[in-house]
């Protein structure tokens, strides 16, 4: 008998509001949100958590850790309706999120989601939600459906910000592939859409502040009292390779296959060259994708 895939548990909406009441609730959907806040905004495992890091570099202008990464770029996913209230104006917060109309100000941080597949399986791994050797395959079916949690498919909740914001002065695409290949210039962009002021030397620091090697240093330290993962697996690391094109070895070739074949146009559209399904959207294949057009795309559905 095949194992089968983890579903989004229902919440009751009594339960909810209790915990809202008393502080004890994750705010999600259901944050409070003021014109002046700002979000940082991508699918799971697209490389927030290092993003966040670095930002909070510039912001304290001294080190982040998982002690104090909530305090300044706090996650709606994790932290109460309480909590984040108590945050000074104007905040930076993190979000999964599809397009919620009342983010005034994001930055979305999109990645190849053939690396997104690869990271969010061993993220499954290591909260318990996957017991080893769940089937690859099955899980990539999961994957591409959605079904796995409430943020929709990694498609559904590219597709939803930016072909509604996509042109929009107040809304900044990031790719994780371009943060690491050039993360001066790219952080530059960041603190310059965030009105962050910064020298050459404190973006120089923050980099060096938040390498991959230093972040699973202090992951070995204080990532189990971090509140994402706190009784998760210590066997299994949060921080994982922090490159780009792993799935080239390490995903097969029928899973790619799955991805591509159903993701390949809007893949191109964003640089991520299909390399199995050959006659898709050939037209990008040679050029820079255009954001703008995806304004042409099916709006994401609640539900769908």
């Amino acid at each position: 008998m095949k194992p089968s895939s983890p579903s989004v548990p229902e919440k009751s909406p009594w339960t909810e509001a209790i915990k809202r009441t008393i502080g004890k609730d994750f705010a999600g959907r259901n944050v409070v949100v003021f014109p002046d806040d700002f979000f940082i905004v991508s699918y799971p495992r697209s490389g927030s958590t290092w993003l966040r890091f670095l930002i909070g570099s510039l912001i304290r202008k001294g080190p982040i850790t998982f002690q104090n990464i909530e305090q300044v770029i706090p996650d709606i996913h994790v932290n109460s309706s309480r909590f984040l209230a108590g945050i000074p104006r104007p905040r930076l917060m993190k979000s999964h999120e599809y397009f919620d109309h009342r983010y005034a100000n994001v930055l979305y941080l999109v990645r190849d989601p053939r690396d997104v597949a690869l990271s969010y399986y061993r993220y499954y791994l290591k909260i318990r939600r996957f017991p080893d050797g769940y089937p690859m395959d099955q899980y990539i079916r999961a994957f591409l459906s959605g079904e796995l949690q409430s943020w929709g498919s990694w498609a559904q909740n590219v597709v939803s910000w930016i072909a509604v914001r996509g042109n929009d002065p107040r809304f900044l695409v990031l790719r994780y592939e371009d943060l690491r290949e050039s993360p001066f210039r790219e952080l530059a962009r960041v603190a310059a859409f965030l009105d962050l002021k910064y020298s050459t030397n404190q973006l120089l620091a923050a980099i060096e502040l938040c390498s991959a090697e230093r972040m699973r240093r202090l992951e070995t330290i204080q990532g189990l009292e971090w509140i994402t993962i706190r009784g998760s697996r210590s066997d299994v690391p949060f921080i994982g390779s922090a490159t780009s094109g792993l799935w080239k070895t390490k995903l097969s070739l029928d899973c790619l296959r799955a991805i591509e074949s159903r993701w390949g146009d809007l893949m191109a559209r964003l640089g991520y060259q299909p390399v199995t399904t050959h006659d898709i959207n050939h037209s990008h294949q040679n050029r820079q994708p255009s954001l703008g057009a995806l304004a042409d795309w099916v709006p994401f559905r609640t539900g769908a």
